[in-house]
């Protein structure tokens, strides 16, 4: 995981993941299906916003490199705009899947709460031992009225080091025919780097 591109990686495969929540959950993902790889750098971006200097960092080390990604839907344009100053044709959103940048809707926490369903993702919480944190989000009064799905998804999308971990337990709890179309479109693009 890194914020800058070392001219000394041996990557020819780089995913631009907007933060470390990202990162944990697509190194999850890697590692149960046997992905890892020195061919691939996950690059924690620090921001959705920073994807234009990484990119632009990339490819003055290595031209040539396959650049992919994983956005949060309301932070597409940052990627648009990036992959427009790369010379790419990219119009819109609906571009991005084209040039390997895969769209979670409305983010990485709600795409892996839909797909585990909320019992099993409020399980795989307890199991991880952040129950007892989550039951105290779920008392405060803010969040008591809220659905389940919307007291996970707060809880997995707060605290630093919890949201890295919340994320990383959540993909590691999905079967192999569970992963979000996002992240399923983003292995198989790593699976063939």
């Amino acid at each position: 995981m890194t914020t800058t591109i070392s001219t000394a990686s041996a990557a020819t495969m780089f995913v631009l993941l907007e933060g470390p929540s990202d990162v944990a959950a697509v190194a999850a993902l890697m590692e149960r299906d046997g992905l890892a790889s020195p061919n691939v750098e996950l690059v924690n971006l620090q921001g959705a916003t920073n994807v234009g200097r990484v990119l632009g960092e990339i490819r003055q080390i290595r031209s040539d490199a396959d650049v992919v990604g994983l956005d949060d839907a309301a932070d597409t344009r940052a990627a648009e705009k990036a992959l427009a100053d790369d010379g790419l044709p990219v119009l819109d959103a609906s571009d991005l899947p084209v040039y390997g940048f895969f769209v979670c809707e409305p983010d990485l926490e709600g795409e892996l709460i839909r797909a585990l369903g909320v019992e099993r993702a409020k399980a795989a919480i307890e199991g991880a031992g952040l129950g007892s944190k989550f039951d105290a989000l779920r008392t405060q009064a803010a969040w008591a009225d809220e659905p389940l799905a919307d007291q996970l998804r707060r809880f997995a999308r707060a605290a630093s080091g919890r949201k890295e971990n919340a994320a990383a337990v959540l993909a590691a709890a999905l079967g192999a025919d569970e992963v979000p179309e996002p992240l399923a479109m983003l292995l198989d693009r790593i699976r063939y780097a």
